[in-house]
């Protein structure tokens, strides 16, 4: 599985993954799931928001158990940060086969669709979309860096956008999910563990910050005469790393846009997107607030103005206590016999947007170098297989009455 995954949107360049929602990688992803499923004998659909889903047993019958994560990627991305979650628990299923295990609840692999938000600016819109955190007016109006909306991207990639929107029925029949992710840190390496168990997931969200000032000649315009808005950008960066340190948290900006975008020019417009994190909602307030009033400030002092749109916000999560607390009694007592460490995570997952209306919890597989959303993103294939056993062990004791 992993074999025919590996090449497919790699960018030839970079080694990094293209797969961005509803493009031909998209596509081809999503046709190997749907193989992967028929393969199995499963029941291969795909709900109203694009979500593919596989399924063991009759979802109507309620209280399923549901695994499965993302194939899409940031630009750029790495292998595993989605895929490995999707190949797991296809993995686990086959092994809990060869097992002879038996189950009393349906059991469902989800891929959901545009996790990583690299095409139209928003993270989960498939899960936001299934659960209604994202409405079908503000889902019209996400657009691609070309123009293009969503809907006319599902509707040109062979989907019917006109039934997007909340799915509290499917979700309904959901008893819980639980979402293996490669690590996005450090911890599990430091620990000496090879799986890990979800604790909670920091609040973080995206900001956009204009800054407006005036186009003129880089040669000839005099630099006391210049409204230059990369310069109040450049010092924003250098405040965001700044404010993150003081705080414990994280902040980036890591997308920029500038017109006229020339060499001899200097800059109208400098607009630049910030991602931030902390472990609680009053520290990351604290931060953005601090980085915002930095930005005012030097945007004043160059005679620029500046514009600060939050874009996506999504509070903390505390994946419910008692599947995180019944996934560590599995993974005590099962196959693996695994000790697992409870960690925090910053990165942002479809299971924290579940979590509000379905019971769930994560796993994590050892990342020995912690870099992810690179090609440089890493798990050994032994951790990867402890993984699977792991998950597999999690599937097969939820999955009995």
């Amino acid at each position: 599985m992993w074999r025919d995954l590996l090449p497919v949107g790699r960018h030839s360049d970079s080694g990094g993954y293209r797969r961005f929602a509803w493009t031909g990688a998209d596509a081809e992803c999503r046709a190997w799931f749907e193989e992967q499923a028929l393969d199995r004998g499963l029941t291969h659909e795909v709900d109203r928001n694009g979500n593919q889903w596989a399924w063991l047993g009759d979802p109507r019958q309620g209280d399923a158990v549901v695994t499965g994560s993302h194939l899409d990627s940031v630009p750029d991305g790495g292998a595993f940060d989605g895929p490995l979650g999707v190949v797991s628990s296809f993995a686990a299923l086959d092994e809990l086969r060869a097992r002879g295990a038996r189950f009393d609840k349906p059991i469902g692999i989800v891929n959901f669709g545009d996790e990583e938000g690299a095409r139209f600016g928003l993270a989960c819109v498939g899960s936001r979309l299934s659960s209604g955190q994202l409405t079908v007016d503000q889902a019209h109006r996400l657009t691609d860096g070309d123009g293009v909306t969503l809907p006319q991207a599902m509707e040109a990639a062979g989907y019917d956008p006109e039934g997007i929107g909340a799915d509290p029925e499917r979700l309904a029949r959901i008893g819980a999910f639980v979402e293996l992710h490669v690590e996005q840190g450090r911890a599990l390496d430091l620990s000496g563990d090879a799986v890990g168990i979800a604790s909670a997931i920091w609040p973080h969200g995206r900001w956009r910050f204009d800054f407006r000032g005036e186009a003129n000649h880089a040669g000839t315009t005099r630099l006391v005469d210049r409204r230059d808005p990369m310069l109040s950008y450049a010092e924003t960066v250098l405040a965001a790393r700044r404010e993150a340190r003081l705080a414990g948290a994280v902040a980036t900006f890591g997308k920029i846009s500038v017109e006229p975008n020339g060499v001899n020019a200097i800059p109208s417009l400098v607009r630049g997107w910030l991602d931030s994190r902390a472990e609680d909602q009053g520290t990351l307030d604290t931060v953005v607030g601090a980085i915002e009033e930095a930005a005012r400030d030097h945007a004043q002092l160059h005679g620029v103005e500046l514009d600060v749109v939050r874009e996506s916000f999504t509070p903390v999560v505390e994946f419910e206590h008692a599947l995180r607390d019944e996934l560590a009694r599995i993974l005590g007592r099962g196959a693996a016999e695994l000790k697992v460490p409870v960690l925090g995570t910053g990165a942002g997952h479809d299971a924290g947007i579940l979590s509000g209306h379905v019971p769930t919890a994560m796993l994590f597989v050892r990342n020995p170098t912690g870099v992810s959303h690179s090609p440089a993103e890493h798990a050994a294939e032994d951790d990867c297989l402890a993984g699977v056993t792991a998950l597999a062990d999690v599937l097969e004791g939820l999955a009995r009455r």
